[in-house]
């Protein structure tokens, strides 16, 4: 796997395109709390999201094609997303842990109805120490803040 950050002028429509793709897949697969229609919505943000984040890390395969990435901004985890077939193979950690390491990635907020992102985060060190019963949108998605212990 291969790790590059993508400079804001070099996020052009056909990777931001990949990215969505991505993001789709990562979501219908572990945030079953959204229906259908909710996640249409919130895609038709990712795309400018993806255009505005300060820092955008990218994993690709042996093919060079994207199978994950995140987004940062200062030392705080924006987003992080991985496809749908890749999870589980450490593609996630290995870009946390990057992040970490060359950027000081301390804090992040995780939706409270994806345990298994809590879960993951915990287990690299993360911890709770802040919820909100709405998202940043002003939606019923409780968020778990978490930092680095």
């Amino acid at each position: 796997m291969n790790l590059k950050i993508i400079d804001p002028q070099d996020r052009m429509p056909a990777l931001t395109e990949k990215l969505l793709m991505i993001w789709q897949g990562s979501v219908e697969a572990t945030h079953f709390f959204l229906s259908d229609a909710e996640i249409a919505k919130i895609k038709e943000y990712v795309p400018q999201a993806l255009k505005g984040v300060p820092v955008l890390v990218i994993a690709e395969n042996d093919k060079g094609e994207p199978v994950g990435f995140m987004g940062i901004a200062g030392q705080s985890l924006e987003m992080l997303f991985i496809a749908r077939e890749c999870r589980g193979q450490g593609i996630g950690k290995s870009l946390l842990r990057y992040d970490i390491e060359h950027f000081g990635v301390n804090k992040l907020a995780v939706n409270e109805q994806n345990p298994k992102a809590r879960g993951f985060y915990e287990h690299m060190g993360f911890k709770v120490y802040k919820r909100t019963e709405l998202d940043e949108q002003g939606q019923p998605y409780p968020l778990l803040y978490m930092k680095k212990s």
